[in-house]
């Protein structure tokens, strides 16, 4: 079987976004799509409407002669940067697989599925508390608090999303000016999910206060796409 050889001076966002090109041509159905994946994943259960993201990763890593995503993921980092400069790599790549893969696994997925989702968001936040100041320390408590929240993990989904509200407010130097509005969105979630509704309005009513004053015309439509997505637990959103 041949083995591609990886591009000269690739990265992980290259790699990435290769993944979410197979997976898309699987999903329609294209015959060369099909037949690469029949070639490199031994599960492939020819049912291109359940060909997931992490099966197009594994794709491409054995595409270019890597038995895993992460094995590939650790291959090109170790060629590109070393140190503190290794720490921030990971830090950016983990925290943008795990936004990836958030709404493809729930609590009813495979426990390894939900246990990589939330390792992988811890994982993004040490990194970061080894290669970044506070206000990523907060997005890595935000992410942490998201993924537990999404696969049923409510009470450490509350503990970190109170976290990150916390260093938002100690360190406001450091922070953007959406921080603060996603803090509290990922608290009103938390609420919610442990039976608070009154208190989860209130931090969801105060989240999208927050969000219509933020500055930039993108980053206040990523909060308010992100407000409209479930789960909520329950609380009803405008």
């Amino acid at each position: 079987m041949a083995i591609k050889p990886l591009p000269a001076k690739a990265s992980l966002s290259q790699l990435r976004a290769q993944a979410k090109d197979l997976r898309r041509a699987v999903g329609k159905e294209r015959p060369d799509a099909i037949e690469r994946v029949r070639r490199q994943h031994p599960a492939y259960d020819e049912n291109p409407a359940g060909f997931t993201l992490r099966d197009a990763q594994l794709t491409i890593a054995r595409e270019y002669g890597l038995a895993s995503w992460p094995e590939l993921m650790e291959k090109v980092a170790t060629e590109l940067v070393e140190g503190r400069e290794l720490h921030r790599y990971f830090g950016v790549e983990l925290n943008n697989e795990t936004w990836d893969l958030l709404e493809q696994i729930d609590e009813n997925s495979p426990l390894l599925d939900q246990e990589r989702l939330l390792y992988g968001a811890y994982a993004a936040c040490l990194h970061w508390l080894e290669a970044g100041n506070e206000a990523n320390h907060a997005r890595g408590e935000h992410l942490i608090a998201r993924v537990a929240l999404r696969i049923g993990r409510v009470e450490i989904g509350l503990q970190h999303a109170r976290r990150c509200l916390e260093l938002v407010q100690a360190f406001p130097e450091q922070m953007s000016d959406w921080d603060e509005p996603f803090a509290r969105e990922a608290l009103a979630r938390a609420l919610a999910a442990v039976g608070e509704p009154v208190a989860a309005r209130a931090e969801l009513d105060r989240a999208r206060e927050l969000a219509g004053r933020v500055a930039g015309e993108g980053d206040r439509k990523v909060l308010e796409e992100e407000l409209a997505k479930e789960p909520w637990f329950g609380l009803t959103t405008p």
